[in-house]
C-alpha cells in the first residue's frame, strides 16, 4: 500500500487538530484511501511555545522553502492565515506542482478567484471545506450532495462568537460588552473581536459559498456586511415581545436574475430552527428547487472539528492523486466557461420588513409624526410597542410590514431630525418569511 506526503504549514489550534486526527484516525483513512497520509513536515515561525499536540523534533522547520523544496510532498496545508505570506505560500506550492488545502477564509474572499485559475492552469486540486462553517461540510454539500439542484437560498449563523455572545445577551440578559469580555475569556472571541463581532468572518464564508451556490466568482466586496457591536439588550427584549430572535445571519438569494448577499442582526421567528441555535454552534439552512429545504449544524470552528474538515480534503486530493484525476470537480462547483458573474443587488435594492427603536419625546402627537413619515414613504406599520417612560423621553417601537429599503433609509433620515426624536433610530431587518425547517 502507498502513501501520500504531507505538508502542514502553521502548527496552531487548527494544524493540531489536523495532526490529531491523522493520528488517531489512521487506520480509517487508510482503509477509505487505500494509502496512507504520511505527514513529513510542520512548518511555523515559533517552534518552542507549547501546544497540546506534540511534533518529533525533526520534522519541524521555520522554512516554507523546506516542504515547498520536499518532492516527497504532494500536498501542502495552509493554515498560517492572514493575506499576504498566505497567498505566497499557496502560489508556490501551486508554482511546484503540489496540492493545496486551506482553511483560510479571508484569503479566498479576497484572492481566491485568481488562486482558483492557477490551479486549475496547473492541473492541481485547491481544497477549503474547511473555510465555510469549520467542522459542517458546506462547501461539499453545495458542490456534491446538492449539484442536481437550482439552489435557491442560503439562510445561517456562520460564526460561533457572534452567536454565543447573542445567546448570553439573550438568555442572561448581558451587555455586549460583558458578553463579549466572557467570550474572549473562553477562548472563543480573539483580543481584537472586530472581524467576528462586525460580520467580516461571516462575509468572507456567505462570500465563498454563495460562489458555489450561484455558479458565480467569489464577490466578497459587494457583501453588503453589518456587524452585532450595536446591538442592545432592550432590542432583545422588545424582539421577544414581537416573538422574535435575533442572529447574525448570512443570506444569499437569487432574485429574478440578481443576488442578494448580506450578512447583518436580524429578526427572526421564534419558532424558526435557526433561533434554538445557542452559543458557539453554527447553522446553514439551504434550500434546493429539488431536494427542499436542508439544514446542517455543529461545530463551526475548533481544534477537532476545523481539523476534521482539512482532513477531508486531504483524503480527497489524494483520492485525485491516486487516481490521476485533479480538478475532477470544479472548485467553486461549476465549470469555469458556464459560470457568470451575476450582478449582486445593493442592499437599497432589497425589500424586507423591518424592527424601528425611536428615543422621543414624551409629548401628544409624536407617534402620529413619526407614523406619517413611514406612511409618505410607503410604509405600513404592523405593530407598536410603547412603553419604559424615563424622565422626558419613552421608546417607541414598530414592526412594518414588508418596504424597499431606500424608502426606509430616506424615512428615517427625515425622522431622525425631527426635534421630537432624541437619537438616531435603531433599525434590524427581519426575515418572517424564512422556511420553518
Amino acid at each position: 500500500m502507498g502513501k501520500i506526503g504531507v505538508g502542514l504549514v502553521g502548527w496552531g489550534t487548527v494544524g493540531c487538530g489536523v495532526i490529531q486526527t491523522l493520528r488517531e484516525n489512521a487506520d480509517v483513512i487508510e482503509s477509505r484511501l487505500g494509502a496512507r497520509l504520511e505527514l513529513l513536515r510542520v512548518a511555523d515561525l515559533d517552534l518552542e511555545r507549547q501546544r497540546p499536540v506534540s511534533v518529533p523534533r525533526q520534522m519541524l522547520t521555520t522554512r516554507m522553502e523546506d516542504i515547498l523544496g520536499d518532492p516527497e510532498i504532494q500536498i501542502v496545508i495552509e493554515l498560517m492565515g492572514g493575506l499576504k505570506a498566505a497567498r505566497t505560500l499557496i502560489v508556490s506550492a501551486l508554482e511546484n506542482g503540489k496540492h493545496v488545502v486551506t482553511a483560510n477564509k479571508a484569503l479566498l474572499a479576497h484572492h481566491g478567484n485568481e488562486l482558483f485559475a492557477l490551479a486549475r492552469q496547473k492541473g492541481l486540486s485547491l481544497s477549503f471545506e474547511a473555510s465555510v462553517g469549520g467542522g459542517i461540510p458546506i462547501v461539499k454539500s453545495l458542490r456534491e450532495g446538492l449539484a442536481g439542484n437550482r439552489i435557491t437560498t442560503i439562510f445561517g449563523i456562520l460564526n460561533g462568537t457572534a452567536n454565543y455572545i447573542l445567546t448570553r445577551m439573550s438568555d442572561n440578559g448581558l451587555s455586549f460588552a460583558d458578553a463579549l469580555k466572557e467570550a474572549q475569556s473562553l477562548g472563543y472571541a480573539e483580543a481584537d473581536p472586530t472581524l467576528d463581532v462586525e460580520g467580516i468572518d461571516t462575509a468572507h464564508k456567505l462570500a465563498i459559498a454563495g460562489a458555489i451556490a450561484f455558479g458565480t466568482p467569489v464577490q466578497f466586496d459587494r457583501v453588503h456586511t453589518e456587524g452585532i457591536s450595536k446591538i442592545d439588550p432592550v432590542d432583545i427584549q422588545f424582539a421577544e415581545e414581537f416573538g422574535y430572535a435575533i442572529k447574525l445571519l448570512a443570506i444569499a438569494r437569487n432574485v429574478d436574475g440578481r443576488l442578494e448577499m448580506r450578512v447583518h442582526p436580524t429578526l427572526i421567528p421564534e419558532n424558526h430552527v435557526l433561533a434554538g441555535v445557542k452559543g458557539a454552534y453554527n447553522a446553514i439552512h439551504l434550500e434546493g428547487n429539488a431536494v427542499g429545504d436542508v439544514m446542517l449544524y455543529g461545530m463551526g470552528a475548533g481544534m477537532m472539528p476545523t481539523g476534521s474538515a482539512v482532513v477531508s480534503d486531504l483524503i480527497d486530493a489524494a483520492r485525485d492523486i491516486l487516481q490521476g484525476t485533479p480538478g475532477r470537480i470544479p472548485a467553486l462547483a461549476f465549470l469555469p466557461d458556464r459560470g457568470q458573474k451575476i450582478e449582486i443587488k445593493p442592499v437599497s435594492d432589497i425589500s424586507t420588513s423591518y424592527y424601528f427603536r425611536f428615543l422621543a419625546l414624551d409629548k401628544p402627537g409624536v407617534l402620529s409624526k413619526i407614523s406619517g413619515v413611514l406612511g409618505s414613504r410607503g410604509i405600513s406599520i404592523a405593530a407598536v410597542i410603547q412603553k419604559g417612560r424615563h424622565a422626558d423621553s419613552v421608546p417607541i417601537v414598530m414592526v412594518t410590514h414588508e418596504a424597499l429599503e431606500s424608502s426606509v433609509r430616506e424615512a428615517l433620515a427625515e425622522i431622525d431630525k425631527l426635534d421630537l426624536v432624541l437619537a438616531p433610530t435603531t433599525l434590524i431587518r427581519i426575515e418572517d418569511n424564512a422556511s420553518r425547517v
